[in-house]
């Protein structure tokens, strides 16, 4: 069952996109935190310049900060979400909650990134912070376990790109690559795209290659294809975080047909991934509503798409409300989340064998066994209008 040839009524319901299993590439750590978690931690810490002290009205603060339109408002909401992170126990919570909250979403493999050199300011190193997030990713994953779930959550370790320490962050990712139980999978570039372009790195990324380490890189969100082509071209990019502007390189003509520029043709016929944030981007303007983002254009042309979540606070979403938007907007069925899925576990950083097993004994059974509702509930109902008749 396709988008293009599902019967009627094969949509999948909220219950099963949320018991669907998920992979998520791009979420960020100080994007994700748990309101209530972000006022006790600023009562513990003595962290005093939240603008609500109300957990419910500090959810809703976040939220329409981040809708404003408002460049400072929406930077804003990470002061405070990287303020009330700068210490061991509150690094080791925000990190378990993570790991927890993507679990009970039905999320079974994640990257989660964040940059060290943000969480410096109450004394800790950047060994301590990363080895305090690590702890807190196992932690969650053993709560989620103890609740019915299973997730496995690998972090990428962040440069800021309007800084000078992504050489010393892309070493950071190496030291801590191969941590028994899981540790760091690989090293991504964030930050204003427009004058901070990915070349001011390239000791880093040529650090990474010759160290055969993986490497994402933020390009093609606010700024377009320029930012794309040196993340790819010069810097060697395995993935583009977020690559949405790869639009600019596709013209759809009257009559319908699509013509590929260079650039995204090279994008799609080497595969490259494209960690599309679709309630992220209509927030910063890449598209005006979900219908029109292009993520439809870029599934039908068959890019190698996946779906996530970005900031999970900022955006008041999850994975599942993701593919809920998408569901409605392009009529996807759960074939179509498998796609996406099996796309993004295919672009994960961990070994190809792990990759292998993922998709073969949790992805791909997980949807069967979804799926395989259809058949018996046509059954039944099959026979109810049988018995009926008789």
């Amino acid at each position: 069952m396709t988008s293009q040839t599902a019967p009627k009524g094969t949509t999948p319901s909220s219950d099963q996109i949320r018991r669907a299993p998920k992979v998520l590439l791009h979420d960020h750590l100080d994007g994700g935190l748990r309101p209530g978690t972000i006022v006790d931690l600023a009562r513990e810490t003595g962290y005093s310049h939240l603008p609500e002290a109300d957990a419910d009205k500090l959810g809703i603060w976040f939220r329409e900060a981040a809708d404003s339109g408002s460049l400072e408002r929406y930077l804003e909401t990470f002061s405070h979400t990287v303020g009330v992170m700068q210490t061991r126990d509150a690094l080791v919570r925000v990190a378990a909650e993570c790991a927890e909250d993507l679990a009970e979403d039905g999320v079974v493999y994640a990257e989660v990134r964040y940059a060290p050199e943000q969480h410096l300011s109450g004394g800790l190193s950047l060994e301590e912070v990363v080895e305090a997030v690590n702890e807190g990713f196992r932690e969650g994953e053993r709560r989620a376990r103890a609740n019915g779930h299973r997730i496995r959550v690998g972090a990428l370790l962040t440069a800021m790109r309007h800084a000078a320490r992504a050489l010393e962050i892309a070493e950071l990712a190496n030291r801590y690559r191969d941590l028994a139980g899981g540790g760091v999978v690989g090293f991504d570039i964030a930050g204003a795209e427009a004058g901070f372009p990915p070349t001011r790195h390239l000791d880093a990324f040529e650090y990474l290659k010759r160290e055969n380490n993986h490497f994402t890189i933020h390009a093609g969100e606010a700024f377009g294809l320029p930012s794309i082509w040196q993340a790819l071209q010069w810097c060697g990019a395995d993935r583009l975080g977020h690559g949405v502007r790869i639009i600019d390189d596709i013209q759809v003509q009257a009559d319908g047909s699509v013509k590929l520029g260079r650039l995204a043709s090279y994008v799609r016929d080497k595969r490259i991934p494209l960690e599309l944030c679709p309630s992220s981007n209509l927030q910063t303007g890449a598209a005006a509503s979900y219908a029109e983002h292009p993520i439809g254009l870029l599934r039908r042309l068959h890019f190698r798409a996946t779906v996530n979540t970005d900031n999970r606070l900022m955006s008041g979403t999850s994975m599942s409300r993701e593919f809920e938007h998408l569901v409605e907007a392009f009529g996807y069925t759960l074939d179509d989340m498998q796609w996406f899925s099996v796309n993004a576990m295919k672009s994960a950083f961990i070994p190809f064998d792990e990759r292998l097993a993922m998709i073969n004994d949790v992805v791909k059974p997980g949807y069967a066994e979804l799926k395989s509702e259809w058949l018996f509930q046509q059954t039944a109902s099959t026979s109810g209008s049988v018995a009926s008749e008789g």
